[in-house]
């Protein structure tokens, strides 16, 4: 297996697909896929010439789709082939609503106040048994069927918190299939796993072993997880070369950091809308702009953020009327209580620093609800300070996006518990997500930077992520499988020479 021509077609398992449908006035359109994660697999539109995409129809016009390619794979615009599956909508919004959000994402984020929530009821047993459970298997049972029409020897290459079960069923159909399972999120520390009853978290670890590598975006999730496969399963682990022994198997884990597609997002920012966008701020800002732009979602941390600059402006109170902080949030699952709420404390909270810090001519908070990526890349150009400083993050792309596109030798202000981090950790102003004082004097020393200083960490986290691209995360974890499928080969040869 290589990058240029592996050797096993592709079948790639994401919640989202590359593609959506919509209806407009009759008439069905295509769309292209929304989220990080979709923009980070366009890069394996390469390799799926001979495989294709599966991943659920999420809309009526995606299930329509469906109905009308029979329930087989079809052809998109990009170089796609992608099979779309239909879900039982009640089993669809258990698996998401209750057990993939918020159960595992707030697992994996530490976002639980344990005195408080989580309540595992009849409720969550439900939507486990009824909602998880059987969203994986149709999933799987596609998955498996698009390896079986590829002759039983297909790479598989699955992503995310969605799909923990997915692994067995494919390992059950297709023993001969590679199977590599991408977890985007954070991996945390054993202890974490026992907000579930051992029965649950034993299956959900169980189905990850089902794959020949387990793979995340930092050492220290790789780590954490094999501590545990070692301490909630009792395997026996290699804590040196990151394995878990599972019968006669053994399970890899591995991390490769993903990053951006930076031709891509150029050419993005290259066009008329962003150049509008970006003179509508520039001809609105102050001397200083602080920025962030993020997702509501309570991993982000972001009413910190704002508390940390209602104590900067209390600080220095020589920067009232010369500095901004303009926040871009895009609603995130707001069919969850906490999401809903959280939003709320948000408005509250921007209104209440306004109040207090503002006059009739300034305002120190503009916060701007809503999905408009033009606006985000101009801001991107116009920051003097991005701020990420989120609770935990898997990796944190709005923070390879700020410093490739910045044009004002912008300083990056970065949470150490990001995976991001470990990549561009050495050139930012490095803060804990929870100490409110450090954050707000960081946006001070980002401020108060010599141009030079800050010019030459721009310029060094730029180069980062241009030398980690998208190829070179693809390439490492193609070659890593070429190992596994070079093991398994030598593997049969010597139960052929044996007696």
């Amino acid at each position: 297996m290589s990058e240029g021509d592996p050797a096993r077609p592709v079948v790639v398992v994401a919640h989202r697909g590359p593609v959506s449908f919509v209806d407009v006035d009759g008439d069905r359109e295509m769309r292209r896929g929304a989220g990080g994660l979709v923009t980070a697999l366009r890069g394996l539109r390469g390799y799926l010439e001979d495989g294709v995409w599966v991943c659920a129809a999420l809309s009526d016009a995606d299930r329509a789709a469906v109905a009308d390619s029979g329930d087989k794979p079809f052809e998109v615009d990009g170089g796609y082939r992608v099979r779309m599956v239909a879900l039982d909508p009640d089993e669809h919004h258990r698996f998401y609503a209750i057990i993939a959000n918020p159960i595992l994402w707030f697992i994996q984020h530490y976002l639980w106040d344990l005195s408080n929530a989580p309540d595992i009821t009849g409720n969550e047993i439900e939507a486990f048994e009824h909602g998880y459970v059987p969203i994986n298997r149709a999933i799987g049972e596609a998955a498996a069927e698009e390896v079986e029409r590829a002759g039983g020897r297909a790479l598989v290459m699955i992503h995310d918190y969605h799909f923990y079960l997915v692994g067995p069923e494919i390992r059950r159909r297709c023993p001969d299939a590679l199977v590599h399972h991408f977890i985007h999120i954070p991996w945390p520390q054993p202890d974490a796993w026992r907000v579930l009853p051992g029965w649950m978290r034993r299956r959900l670890i169980e189905g990850l072993l089902a794959c020949d590598i387990v793979a995340f975006h930092t050492e220290r999730f790789a780590r954490n997880f094999v501590l545990t496969c070692r301490e909630l399963l009792d395997l026996r682990v290699d804590m040196d070369s990151l394995t878990v022994d599972v019968g006669d198997r053994t399970v890899a884990a591995r991390w490769y950091p993903i990053s951006i597609d930076a031709a891509d997002l150029e050419e993005q920012a290259s066009g008329q809308e962003v150049d509008l966008e970006e003179r509508r701020i520039e001809n609105g800002r102050r001397e200083f702009l602080i920025l962030r732009v993020d997702r509501t979602d309570l991993s982000k941390n972001i009413l910190r953020g704002f508390k940390a600059f209602d104590q900067l402006l209390d600080d220095h109170p020589e920067l009232s009327g010369r500095v901004s902080f303009l926040a871009l949030l895009q609603p995130s699952r707001q069919d969850v209580d906490e999401y809903v709420e959280y939003v709320e404390r948000i408005r509250r909270l921007v209104a209440d620093i306004n109040l207090k810090h503002g006059n009739p001519e300034w305002q120190p908070i503009s916060l701007q609800m809503g999905d408009a990526l033009p606006r985000a890349m101009a801001a991107y150009r116009q920051y003097d300070v991005l701020v990420v400083n989120s609770v935990f993050d898997g990796m944190n792309l709005v923070a390879k996006e700020g410093v490739l596109l910045n044009r004002r030798n912008g300083v990056l202000v970065l949470s150490e518990h990001t995976g991001v981090h470990e990549e561009l950790g050495a050139f930012a102003l490095t803060v804990h997500p929870f100490d409110i004082q450090a954050l707000a004097d960081a946006m001070y020393a980002a401020i108060a930077m010599p141009q030079d200083e800050r010019r030459t960490r721009l310029n060094a986290c730029a180069a980062v992520v241009r030398g980690n691209d998208l190829a070179k995360w693809l390439r490492v974890q193609l070659d890593d499988l070429a190992v596994v499928e070079a093991g398994r080969a030598e593997l049969n040869r010597s139960e052929v020479r044996s007696p």
